[in-house]
């Protein structure tokens, strides 16, 4: 979740204060979709699993229990500021760029990485390695969103408080693209995990709507990315100000990009 990408860095940087809150509404909106995918891929006891890009701490704990103390979890971010707490027993946490560095050595069971490489200038060199990384019958597990599949942040547009919402959920995108974000690319990632010859290719996708941590993820990155959208005119402070009211009175029904969830298995 923390992967930086695109000449200008990462849009909502790990060392800012938000980032702690957005990581808790990650875990509690996404935690169970990637918990239920690494359960019926059959991660347990004694595997190795490596975290790429973890940013919170919640995946690479949730694995931890998993593969118990016979088991290895490495997590890797450019910044670890919120894992390195939790560095100790099986998990391994260390600085790592999956597009630049070389994977890390002894082979994985498990490769996974969430809401990551949409972000990564050189994706396809990040898919590389993490498929080179995997020892033979590992999972490559990729999570990742598509704002372009569902744009909008309150997809019932009822009155002028969800079209201030939708319009900064689009200046939001309009950032992120300056950035070297692909917005499209979560719908790729079943085609590109069978070019990278991985077998048994599957994948789902989920969205959540309505749920208090959407409106906690929402305000978080307004508050997060306010200074980009007020310097290049996207919006002002006014209209900042009353969006972030209006989440904080429960007023919309806000909803995220869909993470489309695909896996495959190295031969």
């Amino acid at each position: 979740m923390g992967e930086a990408g695109g000449d200008q860095g990462y849009l909502l940087d790990n060392r800012q204060a938000e980032a702690g809150v957005r990581f808790r509404a990650l875990a509690e909106l996404f935690d169970p979709v990637t918990f239920r995918h690494v359960d019926r891929l059959g991660i347990g006891a004694g595997m190795r699993c490596w975290e790429v890009g973890a940013g919170g701490a919640s995946v690479p704990v949730g694995l931890a229990e998993r593969v118990g103390p016979t088991g290895a979890v490495v997590a890797t971010d450019i910044d670890v500021s919120w894992t390195r707490d939790v560095a100790g027993g099986v998990i391994e946490v260390f600085t790592h760029d999956v597009a630049v560095d070389p994977p890390p050595t002894g082979g994985f069971d498990l490769v996974h990485a969430r809401l990551v490489l949409i972000h990564v200038a050189d994706r396809a060199e990040a898919l590389r390695r993490m498929v080179e990384a995997l020892r033979p019958g590992g999972v490559l597990l990729v999570e990742d969103a598509d704002p372009m599949l569902q744009p909008l942040a309150c997809p019932d547009e009822s009155g002028p408080e969800q079209r201030l919402a939708n319009r900064l959920r689009s200046d939001v995108r309009t950032l992120m693209a300056a950035r070297g974000a692909d917005l499209a690319y979560g719908r790729t990632l079943p085609r590109l995990l069978r070019a990278a010859g991985l077998d048994d290719v599957r994948a789902d996708a989920y969205f959540p709507i309505t749920s208090p941590a959407c409106a906690v993820l929402e305000a978080a990155t307004v508050r997060q990315v306010r200074h980009h959208l007020v310097e290049q005119g996207l919006a002002d402070d006014e209209e900042i100000d009353r969006h972030l009211a209006t989440i904080a009175a429960g007023r919309l029904d806000l909803a995220l990009a869909p993470m489309i969830s695909a896996w495959g298995r190295r031969r």
